[in-house]
């Protein structure tokens, strides 16, 4: 068995389109990334995913582990509770957090879902 190493995500440039987000309230946010493993029936994934700005609703259907590497953005949980993305902020959003993601600066991160 290998293990999927990714080198230097910020310099990726042959990622896959992944289409607009569904969930839009202003702009029109795109996605795209690269899949770096995806385990036996989907059940936990892991690579890079870039979002282009817009402000839309964000539901988190698995646990997810984002380490931002570029971008800014802001999380505004159905609760309230604000959470400022900048490069290089690592944040753990739990299944089923709810709340409107703002893509300020096209966002970069690297991810895994489980």
């Amino acid at each position: 068995m290998t293990t999927p190493v990714m080198r230097q995500p910020l310099d990726i440039t042959d990622t896959v389109d992944w289409g607009p987000i569904t969930t839009m309230v202003k702009g029109q946010s795109r996605t795209s990334g690269k899949l770096l493993h995806k385990g036996p029936d989907g059940q936990s994934e892991c690579g890079l995913w870039i979002c282009t700005p817009g402000e839309w609703e964000c539901h988190v259907t698995r646990d997810e582990l984002c380490h931002f590497l570029e971008g800014r953005c802001t999380y505004v949980h159905e609760s309230g509770d604000v959470i400022e993305i900048t490069p290089d902020t690592a944040a753990f959003f739990p299944k089923d957090w709810k709340g409107v993601c703002t893509v300020h600066e096209t966002v970069k991160k690297v991810y895994m879902i489980r």
